[in-house]
């Protein structure tokens, strides 16, 4: 990192191509931030006024910080933005929360507050959602290996769809429900065979993974049929089965719409030929979630009207191509809502710069300094950059600083070399032991991966809202580690 004549600061050679150094250091990028978030007149971040210092004095770091102002919002601009934009086609759309990204007895009431319906991945969740109050009707169940004790509780919650994932999970189910007298109300989850443009592990629409039914032509079945359609006819052919419709989701983090148009028009396309070959005409669609949101300066998230004007156009257009009534569509944002209304605010421990050799203008290595600023977490409250490869900003937060930047690797307490918290970021030369540091954009599956790795306890959760801060979730302490050990 080099100064120019002008006295601004040159990037340095180890940093990735896309970041550039900020002109002003203490400037928020704000699609990063929930609304909200600012710098007060000495420098501080507070979010709806109330300072980090403040919610460091409460309730100790790490500490996950959420707006349920910015939450809210997020929910009702996705239930605004798609029931308008498919009001013609189908009437409106039900957005489905997916709890996966963040979920607690507070974050399902505010679903339900602002009109949507909830998404669930276990029994766990459901348990959640059954002590939220939310009615079951107003529930899905996900999972690729649900036990018969997830299927008995969605049963006797009267959840609204049960998503199906496979031939013999449809069996089970429909076992289960007419052993009890009763009859499911399922969804087929098929594999499109689409390639989103996201991490390998993150994307859930092509063929080679363990999510859904197959809609290629390989099948257990002797008349050659695929998986998906397998499944229908079965489905049709069980008493206990109310088959609602289809369910698709092609990965996540996706900015790009051509994966979700090309999803729709597939599974319209297989909807079509199922109701031309078996008379069985299946009343919904889901075309799930996966919407990226900005977790540096780069990325660019799109807002949820262009998604939805970009979804119902497609789905308008392959309709009246099909001759097909619309089905009414659903769709599972979890990140896009709860991502950025959430950030971890950590606080400096030890530092280090080491020197590493970069080439410079095509001529013989030269090496480079590297600051390493340890915080007091790390992947036992964000194990997406080791698991994900996932980039992440980071900014001072305790104060504002004149000094230059320099480029920096935020890492965590924890005994991995991989212990990354943001891998690259420019921050102020003056970042000290004491320091606090916000990470944005935590919102989605960072509580929710968090783990004890190394006998740490998992943060808390605190919810903001018109200044006042209330703990949504408890952060644990080291008697709730040990209360598990029997000591045998």
């Amino acid at each position: 990192m080099t100064a120019n004549q002008n006295n601004s600061v040159s990037a340095s050679p180890l940093a990735p191509d896309w970041l550039a150094v900020p002109e002003n250091l203490n400037a928020l990028h704000k699609p990063m931030w929930a609304a909200g978030v600012e710098r007060n007149e000495g420098g501080e971040l507070a979010i709806d006024g109330v300072t980090v210092s403040e919610l460091q004095r409460q309730f100790g770091t790490p500490l996950f910080v959420m707006s349920e102002t910015d939450f809210r919002a997020r929910a009702r601009a996705f239930q605004d933005a798609f029931n308008e934009a498919f009001a013609d086609i189908c009437g409106g759309v039900d957005v489905y929360y997916a709890g996966k990204s963040f979920l607690c007895t507070a974050v399902v009431r505010w679903v339900e507050e602002e009109g949507l319906r909830l998404d669930t991945a276990s029994g766990g969740e459901l348990a959640v959602a059954a002590r939220a109050g939310i009615p079951g009707a107003a529930v899905a169940l996900h999972g690729n290996n649900k036990s018969d004790g997830e299927i008995h509780r969605a049963l006797d919650m009267k959840l609204g769809r049960i998503v199906i994932d496979s031939l013999a999970e449809l069996e089970r189910v429909a076992a289960i429900a007419a052993n009890r007298g009763e009859t499911a109300k399922v969804m087929l989850r098929l594999t499109p065979g689409v390639h989103a443009h996201t991490h390998e592990f993150i994307a859930t629409a092509h063929e080679d993974q363990k999510f859904g039914l197959s809609m290629a032509g390989d099948s257990t079945d002797q008349a050659g049929l695929s998986a998906a359609e397998e499944a229908v006819a079965a489905a049709a052919g069980h008493d206990s089965i109310e088959l609602l419709g289809l369910h698709c989701h092609i990965g996540s983090q996706i900015f790009e719409p051509d994966g979700f148009a090309l999803a729709a028009e597939k599974l319209l396309d297989f909807l079509a030929a199922m109701q031309s070959k078996y008379s069985i005409v299946l009343p919904e669609l889901d075309l799930g979630g996966g919407y990226g949101i900005a977790y540096t300066p780069v990325d660019t998230p799109r807002p949820p009207a262009e998604i939805a004007r970009a979804m119902a156009a497609v789905v308008r257009t392959k309709v009246a191509e099909l001759g097909i009534a619309a089905p009414r569509i659903s769709i599972e944002p979890g990140r896009a809502i709860v991502g950025t209304s959430t950030f971890t605010l950590y606080e400096v421990g030890t530092l280090k710069t080491v020197r590493v050799d970069a080439p410079e203008n095509g001529a013989e290595n030269v090496t480079y300094p590297r600051r390493y600023v340890s915080v007091d977490g790390g992947m036992s409250d964000n194990a997406r950059p080791v698991l994900y490869d996932a980039d992440y900003s980071a900014v001072l937060a305790s104060r504002s600083s004149d000094a230059a930047p320099q480029l920096s690797r935020v890492v965590g307490k924890h005994c991995e070399s991989g212990d990354i918290v943001v891998r690259d970021v420019y921050l102020p030369e003056d970042v000290a032991a004491g320091d606090l540091l916000a990470v944005p954009g935590t919102g989605a599956y960072c509580w929710a991966l968090s783990s004890n790795y190394n006998y740490l306890a998992r943060p808390g959760v605190v919810a903001v809202r018109d200044g006042s801060v209330r703990l949504i979730v408890r952060g644990e302490t080291e008697q709730d580690l040990l209360n598990r050990d029997m000591g045998v």
